[in-house]
């Protein structure tokens, strides 16, 4: 029985890999050209990834040359179509390496001031214990978000992503403050340092807003149009984060892939302030059976970001 069960999480890993890669193989396609993918004039790093040819071949190419495919403004709006895309995040395992977080910066190529995901040490009441929670955009079927902004500068796609485009965005930080959970960040100045994308600009290829815009974690729709999940899972050492297709029923870490539906039933997983009817596309495992104490989190922290922490209930507790 067991062996079965690893059968079919590889072959539904398989398929969801398979799935992205096509959706991305349009893109490549639309081009005409494996060009689209793959720059020849940049730098080898040595590490290799697999990419998807117009001609529906699996390739290998150094991630230095890989270019990820970029869609119109108009495409972007539309979202992959068979897509319902759900992140699930197992707050069991979560020790607080911040590895999402840097990922999720460099990928986006966001200053250490600004940030997507966000960790935050969480203790229910003064009895219950302590742990980590990592928190993303929710991409919710029900975006306040989307609902305030006058100009539609923030949309949902058909696949279930929320996104921003900077080209329409005023600044007016609506938006943020119709967020209930906080997500978004707004760029007070220009960053010159990211000024290397000479690429048409493109909502899914998030980069620093530009100075007066806002901004937020977008799951990576350029990675998954290539079949690849977003920078935060993978990088990932604890394999946290899962992501995939709700329709599909099937989420990965890069590693273990289990059955949605299954996996939320049997956890018991939830979704954060569920009573304020947004309705989000992440969901959470409780943190029973946490594999590491939460005292491990502040191990390796800059002392700036553990002054973050140094009011939560816990950190007052255990002061020396």
């Amino acid at each position: 029985m067991e062996e079965e069960l690893n059968k079919n999480q590889k072959n539904s890993r398989r398929q969801f890999i398979k799935k992205g890669l096509i959706a991305g193989a349009g893109v490549a396609v639309g081009s005409g050209l494996i060009a689209a993918y793959v720059d020849s004039t940049a730098a080898e790093t040595g590490e290799k990834v697999k990419v998807l040819t117009t001609g529906g071949e699996i390739m290998e190419v150094d991630r230095g040359l890989l270019k990820l495919p970029r869609v119109s403004r108009e495409e972007s709006h539309k979202g992959i179509p068979g897509r319902k895309f759900v992140m699930v995040i197992d707050l069991g395992k979560c020790k607080n390496a911040r590895k999402c977080v840097q990922a999720c910066q460099k990928g986006h190529h966001l200053p250490k001031s600004q940030e997507f995901m966000k960790v935050y040490l969480l203790q229910d009441s003064e009895k219950t214990a302590p742990y980590w929670f990592p928190k993303p955009c929710f991409h919710c079927d029900n975006p306040l978000c989307v609902s305030v902004c006058p100009v539609g500068a923030t949309f949902k796609r058909s696949d279930g992503i929320v996104l921003i485009d900077n080209e329409r965005c005023i600044g007016c930080k609506f938006c943020m403050t119709g967020c209930p959970y906080s997500t978004r960040v707004f760029a007070w100045k220009h960053y010159p340092e990211f000024d290397v994308d000479k690429e048409p600009y493109s909502p899914e290829a998030s980069s620093p807003g530009k100075e007066g815009t806002v901004s937020k974690c977008d799951f990576c729709p350029d990675l998954i149009r290539v079949g690849k999940i977003p920078y935060c899972a993978s990088a990932c050492p604890m394999g946290v984060i899962y992501f995939g297709d709700v329709d599909e029923d099937t989420v990965t870490n890069g590693t273990e892939t289990f059955q949605f539906s299954q996996l939320i039933h049997d956890r018991a997983g939830y979704r954060y302030l569920e009573t304020l009817g947004t309705r989000p596309c992440v969901y959470y495992l409780p943190p029973v059976d946490r594999q590491f104490e939460v005292d491990r989190g502040f191990g390796d922290l800059d002392e700036n970001i553990k002054e973050r922490y140094k009011d939560t209930p816990y950190s007052k507790k255990n002061k020396p």
